[in-house]
């Protein structure tokens, strides 16, 4: 194939990828909003938070949760062990008096296992999935249930903010730029129709769309909002709705997720042929301009440099592969930065964007590998939510009496912790944003 013509199909995918579908996405959203229908509903819920070995974490993300601005009689908090070693168990069982109810698993399967078990035993109408790591806003439930009162609506996705540090590295500062371009993103999908997935600190489906899915399924937020909108239902993006965590501190940490991500991906795509179907899968456009590109986006980096290379002697193929060289040289120098203090966003962008698809090749080696374990190890200690209930990042302690919510806690026969719960309310520290 001509160089001319591999080069320009390389560079206009890759414009589309990253401006053209965002720019596409605004204008279909101002000439056909299809906006949900939102309203003060009061659905029950049920919060489940699947864990493994989160003792430090576990009492703050419960406090957390029980000091959520939701009435008591409707909803209902699920902690769900999956074979912790440490004492999380023990932990969470301390609260059962105030109405946690705790499923402690003997050996760990992975969170996809446990969905599948304990979803149809959630006794919400409407459910909730979050991590041990992140702190909801108080008012985050009220928000994600708004939706709902759309009988369109089958999942809703909040709203994850990233807290950086007053001096961010180049890694943390290059992740705030993108995470702030999906969420732009999402946003705009959810007025023209659905997002493709949901963010998985923070979603919310109807119970009765709940379809089991494969134990080693690594992206559970994509694969059940993808079947909800399967059968018919929107994912819509609830920006009122937030969660907090602490952007990544290094590039090691983002790689790490983002590989585990990006194979999913793969997964998902070679394992789920009507995801790429259009007249299976209404969002085909989307999930091909939103996932499906990134994933060849390496290659399509490769071959618009090698075009470029090939051309050099035209004076016009000259200036593009200097602006290539230009743009790698800039992420060379970020990632040499990566961990220094704050820098400008003409080094922290190409170099999460050389993170992401460096990221995305090494997501592909590990989907060939069959190295796709649906457990997760969690990153370092230092990443865990600083104290208590507390949210990560610049927030302000704010004491709050939890009141008994009545009802018990129940625990699996083949728990071996065992701690007597409190008698009486007990007073925790709860960080809201400032």
């Amino acid at each position: 194939m001509d160089a001319r013509l591999l080069f320009w199909v390389a560079v206009l995918l890759l414009l589309y990828e990253h401006a053209g579908y965002p720019l596409l996405l605004r204008i279909w959203a101002a000439l056909r909003p299809r906006p949900p229908r939102r309203a003060p509903i009061l659905p029950s819920v049920t919060v489940l938070v699947v864990a493994h070995d989160e003792a430090e974490r576990i009492e703050g993300r419960i406090a957390n949760l029980l000091a959520l601005d939701y009435p008591p009689e409707r909803i209902e908090i699920l902690m769900a062990s999956d074979g912790s070693t440490d004492a999380t168990v023990g932990a969470a069982r301390r609260y059962e008096r105030l109405g946690v109810r705790l499923v402690a698993f003997a050996a760990r399967r992975g969170k996809p296992a446990v969905l599948n078990d304990l979803v149809p035993r959630a006794r919400g109408d409407i459910v909730v999935l979050a991590d041990a790591r992140q702190r909801f806003e108080t008012t985050a439930l009220r928000a994600l249930v708004a939706p709902f009162a759309d009988p369109r609506v089958g999942a809703v996705g909040g709203e994850l903010i990233l807290l950086q540090d007053p001096e961010a590295s180049t890694a943390e500062e290059g992740i705030g730029l993108y995470w702030r371009y999906e969420k732009w993103v999402r946003l705009n999908e959810s007025r023209v129709d659905s997002t493709v997935g949901a963010t998985g600190a923070i979603y919310a489906f109807r119970r009765d769309l709940f379809e089991p899915i494969p134990e080693d399924t690594l992206l559970d937020d994509v694969l059940i909002p993808m079947t909800i909108i399967r059968r018919g239902h929107r994912v819509v993006f609830e920006p009122g709705a937030r969660a907090y965590d602490q952007a990544a501190k290094t590039a090691r940490e983002e790689w790490s997720r983002k590989v585990r991500t990006l194979a999913g991906n793969f997964q998902l795509f070679a394992r789920h042929g009507w995801l790429l179907d259009p007249r299976r899968n209404r969002l085909f456009i989307q999930t091909v301009s939103h996932k499906g590109l990134r994933l060849v986006g390496p290659a399509l980096l490769v071959v618009a440099l090698a075009a470029s290379l090939r051309l050099a002697a035209d004076p016009l193929y000259r200036v593009f592969l200097g602006g290539q060289v230009a743009f790698y040289a800039a992420a060379l120098a970020g990632g040499l930065r990566r961990n220094a203090g704050k820098r400008p966003a003409f080094l922290a962008l190409p170099y999460v964007i050389c993170l992401l698809n460096g990221a995305t090749v090494a997501g592909l080696l590990r989907f060939l590998g069959g190295r796709l374990a649906p457990t997760w190890e969690r990153a370092s200690s230092r990443r865990r939510a600083a104290g208590g209930a507390g949210s990560p990042g610049r927030l302000e302690p704010e004491p709050v009496l939890l009141a008994p919510r009545g009802g018990q806690g129940e625990v699996m026969p083949q728990d071996p912790h065992h701690e007597e719960a409190p008698k009486a309310p007990v007073a925790h520290t709860v960080h809201r944003l400032q």
